[in-house]
């Protein structure tokens, strides 16, 4: 790793990335500046070579994924984001859906058997669904399956819920917590600067708020995720300015378990003017997030939002996660014009996509504990039906 650091440093005539390439070789953290430069001047090639080298650093071609499904409890929505293509407003709910308790629990019992470590419920914003609801829902839940993980609620809902409750975020984190909440995902961060947020997402939870409930979840032992909505309207700035903030809240807590580039999709929404990003873009973004955020980690890639075959090229620019099976018909991001309309993956086609980036693929639960390594594991020997399994 260190020979192609070196010879990085020896090739290329910049004194600034220089510097900062003789920072990742010595594991030394760059600032918020040389990030920014990285942004301006940074080669594709020079910030992939770099990113991949602390990628194989920290987890060698270890890549990860889990077995877990999706649930979306409603698409309808008090608020109203620009780049949102998901959401239905509360008052024009004509096309939206409302599950209700038992009919998730329904979801969750078509599991029943199967080795799956994760259940993950985000969605819209429903001023019926309150803490008392989401409560009762996660005590069904454990109670049917006790060692189901319950990773869920982005920091958006939870903000509501917790002043619809008149409850601190405190308070409001550790009555959920204790009655079933794992973890939580890393939605509803977007861009933290103000002059952003305020133009594509002003109606919700601010920067300070995301971060102080995730901040509550992280002192009661709890772990999260971190996501940025990058490709719209913001600047390198603004992207600096947003993992400035991620960072200095994991010095803090040690709380954060993954750092996910979110990509923007522009098909019908408010914001469908904005081209998307190209791939090159997406790529360099993921590498300068992995070298910038050295105290996270892992770096995941979303394959359904960024799809099979540019997650599976992100694995050369830092990433060392892909996410899970999904198997569900999440909305999210295919209303949003992702690559995937239809987001499931079996077990066999996660790990022979890993392989195929000569990546060795190994089964995590949601706080990364290794369920089982699938280097030597030949499906095609074996026979192994490639159906969720």
């Amino acid at each position: 790793m260190n020979d192609t650091i070196e010879l990085l440093i020896d090739t290329v005539a910049d004194a600034g990335l220089k510097l900062i390439a003789e920072k990742v070789k010595n594991s030394e953290r760059i600032t918020d500046k040389e990030c920014l430069f990285l942004f301006e001047k940074g080669s594709l090639p020079f910030v992939g070579a770099l990113a991949n080298s602390i990628r194989e650093r920290l987890h060698g071609d270890t890549t990860y994924f889990n077995r877990n499904f999706h649930i979306e409890p409603t698409n309808v929505c008090v608020f109203s984001c620009e780049f949102c293509s998901y959401s239905r407003l509360y008052a024009h709910k004509e096309d939206g859906w409302e599950l209700s308790i038992d009919q998730m629990l329904d979801i969750v019992k078509t599991y029943d058997g199967k080795p799956i470590t994760e259940v993950h419920i985000v969605g819209g914003v429903h001023p019926k669904m309150n803490m008392a609801y989401f409560i009762e829902l996660m005590q069904k839940i454990k109670a049917h399956r006790p060692g189901l993980h319950v990773k869920a609620f982005t920091a958006v809902e939870l903000d509501y819920m917790f002043r619809k409750a008149k409850l601190s975020v405190e308070e409001g984190m550790k009555q959920l917590h204790e009655a079933g909440l794992d973890s939580l995902p890393g939605g509803g961060a977007e861009i933290f600067h103000p002059e952003i947020r305020e133009k594509i997402c002003a109606d919700k939870v601010d920067a300070d708020g995301w971060l102080s409930i995730h901040e509550a979840a992280h002192n009661l032992g709890m772990h999260s995720n971190a996501t940025m909505l990058y490709g719209h309207i913001e600047t390198f700035e603004h992207r600096v300015d947003h993992m400035r903030r991620l960072r200095e809240l994991q010095d803090k807590t040690g709380g954060f378990n993954t750092f996910i580039p979110l990509k923007f999709r522009n098909q019908d929404n408010a914001m469908s003017h904005v081209p998307e990003s190209v791939t090159t873009e997406d790529m360099r973004l993921y590498a300068i997030a992995r070298i910038y955020l050295d105290n996270f980690p892992h770096l995941k890639a979303y394959w359904p939002m960024l799809g099979r075959e540019y997650a599976q090229l992100s694995l050369s620019f830092g990433v060392n996660d892909i996410d899970g099976t999904i198997d569900d018909s999440t909305k999210i991001y295919s209303m949003a014009g992702s690559e995937e309309q239809t987001p499931a993956m079996s077990t066999a086609e996660l790990v022979m996509l890993i392989k195929q980036a000569k990546r060795k693929p190994v089964e995590r639960d949601t706080l990364y504990n290794v369920v089982k390594d699938y280097t030597e594991v030949d499906f095609s020997a074996t026979g192994f039906d490639p159906s969720f399994n």
